[in-house]
């Protein structure tokens, strides 16, 4: 018994030290050989204009996206709503578990397929025999029986099946990892993005209600002089219009701006009815980051969690093929037993009452109707499913970089137009509103110049936020600086 431990020991190291295992070795997958993200000249900086979020951006290249990226934007309000979604989204919880899962199936794979299988069994039995079944004249005998064994059963890797099995489970560990990290990322851009959006709908309220403000008093005054006779009827009524219809956009700002924080209370794992506790955001509140990160393409697929997860599932596929592989070869088996058995415990382990059996077994595969080979066929076609969603994940993840560029390019130039076109209006509708009070204005220049300004003031306040947005989203799009582990 001892002795078929030491071989099934010996085999094991030499296999291991022999690294035999059928099928294709995986080293990592081809990268692009890009040299730019965009055509055309590389990107250096921004437009700038002189508004909050004006600032001229530059772009660093090969700068490092800081681990918590989020704090770019200097604010400790939006920072903790971060944490608490890492703490209690659901999302995150599941993504941890289904991780937990997938590192315990790499254990299971290594107790069941690396060491032999020992199991222990003990009974005891108490029987009466006769001998007539046999035979034989006399009475019955009562008699008791003790046993024990000990079996022990291993199978031979010699082609590797087993360790390919347990190199896709860790394949398996490694793409529910970068998963993980994806959630992470994804639940933290979605936070920021939500929150900008936040903070531009109450900025939105706030500037129509100023506003309204101001229509209310420039309404008062031609109220006035409609009695003094100054001015019609219709130019009061057609003033009254304008008032209500800035009016109306209110309920459609303070709708969205409960579902935004509805949708934040969700990415903290919390019910709808706490987001009253949540705190309120200002655009005044985010500092604009004046330096981005942009990686080197080379660089972009080592920091991008969806990357690494495709590669790792190619990993998988690859390992799959040296299983589908191994499957084709003879299996090769030992087994063993050690059983003792007497009427009496305390006799059992006589020399006398010992029992044991070695045995050794080989199972060729020869007709399967070509399911084996099926299989592997099979295989090879799941790697190269595999290494055509790697690709397309590449190609999707440098057009979402690209297309972050070119907005973050279009954002300061659209500020610009907004700041411009807002401070213009402004100009005009004070110019308006002082002829039209002093007696020698005209109303419907009044009424134009308000609904000008109330477009150009909304207009500013959505580039802003979408500058802000925008941003983000080049930190999303680089991976975030989430580490691993």
């Amino acid at each position: 018994m001892f002795s078929l431990v030491r071989v099934i020991l010996l085999i094991q190291i030499s296999l291991v030290f022999a690294g035999c295992a059928v099928g294709p070795d995986f080293h990592g997958a081809v990268l692009p050989k890009a040299q730019s993200f965009i055509s055309g000249p590389e990107l250096s900086t921004t437009a700038s204009s002189r508004v909050k979020m004006g600032e001229a951006q530059k772009f660093v290249n090969s700068g490092d996206v800081p681990y918590e990226w989020w704090t770019v934007f200097k604010s400790s309000e939006l920072d903790a709503l971060i944490r608490r979604a890492f703490a209690d989204n659901p999302t995150l919880a599941a993504a941890e578990a289904t991780l937990r899962e997938a590192r315990e199936n790499v254990n299971a794979s290594i107790g069941s397929n690396i060491y032999p299988d020992v199991s222990l069994n003990v009974n005891a039995s108490r029987q009466k025999v006769s001998p007539v079944s046999a035979g034989l004249p006399g009475k019955g005998r009562i008699f008791d029986l003790q046993n024990a064994s000990v079996v022990v059963s291993y199978g031979l890797d010699i082609f590797g099946g087993s360790r390919r099995e347990i190199e896709a489970l860790k394949a398996r560990v490694d793409y529910e990892k970068f998963q993980r990290d994806a959630a992470y990322l994804t639940i933290s851009g979605n936070i920021i993005t939500t929150v900008f959006s936040e903070a531009a709908w109450r900025a939105q309220i706030r500037a129509t209600e100023e506003i309204v403000a101001a229509q209310e008093k420039q309404l008062a005054i031609v109220e006035q002089q409609l009695a003094l006779g100054g001015v019609s009827r219709p130019e009061v009524l057609s003033l009254r219009a304008q008032l209500e219809t800035t009016r109306s956009t209110l309920p459609l700002y303070a709708k969205e701006l409960s579902r935004t924080r509805h949708q934040l209370t969700t990415f903290l794992g919390r019910l709808p009815e706490e987001s009253a506790a949540l705190p309120e955001f200002s655009l005044d509140s985010f500092s604009l980051p004046v330096e981005l990160p942009l990686s080197v393409p080379s660089e972009l697929a080592r920091q991008r969690p969806d990357i690494k997860a495709a590669e790792a599932l190619l990993h998988a596929s690859c390992a799959g093929v040296g299983v589908a592989t191994a499957n084709l070869y003879p299996q090769v088996t030992l087994s063993g037993s050690f059983s003792p058995q007497a009427s009496q415990f305390s006799r059992m382990f006589k020399r006398e009452n010992l029992v044991w059996d070695v045995a050794a077994g080989l199972t060729q595969p020869i007709f399967n109707g070509g399911s084996l080979h099926a299989k592997k066929r099979g295989a090879v076609a799941v790697f190269d499913q595999a290494n055509a969603h790697f690709r397309e994940t590449v190609i999707l993840a440098f057009q979402n970089v690209a297309d972050v560029l070119k907005a973050l390019e279009s954002d300061a130039l659209i500020l610009k137009a907004q700041a411009d076109a807002e401070a213009a209006s402004r100009d005009a509708l004070t110019i308006a509103r002082a002829q039209l009070q002093a007696g020698a204005g005209n109303l419907v220049l009044v009424l134009n110049a308000e609904r000008q300004y109330q477009q150009s003031r909304i207009g500013l306040i959505q580039a802003q936020a979408a500058r802000l947005a925008d941003t983000a989203a080049l930190y999303q799009a680089l991976g975030g600086g989430w580490k691993s582990h």
